[in-house]
């Protein structure tokens, strides 16, 4: 495997880095920097730029709006953004629903959903987890029943992220209980307006309004919101699922954290020495740093894999694993690093009412991010799920 970059790709390196310094929103980088969260319009200023340039969507065909990209160029171009600190764009749209949609779907439902998405005009979620069924996704029960040209939609959902600001989900519903755990389960696209759908908020522990319960009560979606056969959507399921636990690695921003925690231990603490000099903790950062160089090697060979024409396979669930536990562990150093002033209840805490919060910048998002990263080990299929699959697809058992 070639590890250096040739001199077409360092001068793609440099393009990516120059656009990025002059066009990456200013007001966004403040927000960012202030701690405070951000908006669906913030997410948006940075999703409509890369849009209106042609780099929304690097992974898709060319032909529905990708950039032609090699996997390299893809490498680079994540290691540019968490290099930048730049704000992820929402992958339920672009990552997930969208390559299933060009890869099962009709004509008229490429013609209809995939600009939106591109554009960002059309803000997604992603209704498969229901209560009782989350790493045992086969046994959901939210059930779908034909009425002429419709399907009468009624059940719940739950951990459904960003739904409050969702135009339109992509849900996994029951048509035949009478078949298989597997089999009988079709993939609809509904419209987040229609009546019936109700969104209620999951306040998380780290305070923010993140994910979501929703509620389908009678709601009515046409047939041809139906992508691929009824009955077969279990095939789109597992399609987006190896799509996003590839996602979920997150090598490059597992990179960027690294350095933050770095840069927080070389500095001195209420005039002790900094933390960076303390043998143990050093040692925790090295062993990180091997276990993150390790995931990298990872992705790049699932990449090349990509590049000679080959899907994500069984390997995506060995980067799910490995990623998302990475990312933990990030945070629980970052946590570790920022000592006292990391406790959750300063967060916020000082004359203004948010204005003066006690303690270093670095600090007061500390305890928030990790309390958030405690689900990355759940989402995307539950990382003793995939455990089961590298069993099974992978070593035979």
């Amino acid at each position: 495997m070639q590890l250096e970059f040739s001199p077409e790709e360092i001068a793609f390196q440099q393009e990516v880095r120059t656009f990025i310094a002059e066009n990456y929103p200013k007001n966004l980088r403040s927000v960012q920097d202030e701690g405070h969260d951000l908006s669906k319009e913030d997410f948006l200023s940075w999703h409509r730029i890369l849009a209106k340039k042609g780099w929304i969507a690097p992974a898709w065909p060319v032909e529905y709006g990708g950039t032609g990209w090699t996997a390299t160029q893809r490498f680079i171009w994540s290691e540019e953004l968490a290099a930048a600190d730049c704000v992820g764009t929402m992958p339920f749209g672009l990552s997930m629903v969208g390559p299933v949609i060009y890869t099962f779907g009709t004509p008229e439902q490429k013609a209809r959903f995939l600009p939106g998405i591109l554009s960002g005009d059309d803000w997604w979620c992603q209704g498969y987890s229901e209560p009782g069924a989350g790493s045992d996704l086969a046994s959901l029960r939210t059930k779908a029943v034909r009425d002429g040209d419709h399907y009468v939609v009624n059940g719940q959902k739950t951990w459904t992220t960003m739904a409050q600001h969702a135009d339109w989900g992509f849900f996994l519903v029951r048509t035949d209980p009478d078949a298989k755990a597997q089999e009988g389960i079709s993939f609809l696209l509904i419209d987040m307006k229609s009546p019936g759908v109700t969104v209620r908020p999951i306040i998380t522990l780290g305070g923010e309004h993140e994910v979501n319960e929703v509620w389908l009560e009678d709601v009515r979606v046409p047939i041809e919101n139906r992508v691929y056969e009824e009955n077969k959507g279990w095939t789109c399921a597992k399609f987006l699922l190896a799509h996003e636990r590839t996602g979920i690695a997150a090598v490059a921003r597992s990179k960027r954290g690294v350095e933050k925690i770095k840069a927080i231990a070389r500095t001195e603490q209420d005039g002790d020495r900094p933390l960076i000099a303390n043998p143990f903790f050093k040692r925790k950062i090295s062993e990180l740093e091997i276990d993150l160089t390790a995931l990298e090697f990872t992705e790049l060979r699932s990449l090349a894999g990509e590049a000679a024409g080959k899907g994500p396979g069984p390997e995506s669930s060995l980067l799910k694993i490995k990623g998302s536990e990475i990312q933990q562990r990030i945070t629980e150093l970052a946590l570790e690093a920022v000592g006292h002033y990391g406790a959750p209840y300063f967060r916020g805490f000082g004359e203004g009412d948010n204005e003066h919060p006690i303690g270093p910048d670095y600090a007061h998002r500390a305890a928030p991010t990790y309390f958030n990263t405690r689900k990355t080990t759940i989402y995307g299929g539950s990382n003793e799920i995939q455990r089961n699959i590298i069993a099974k697809m992978v070593l035979g058992i």
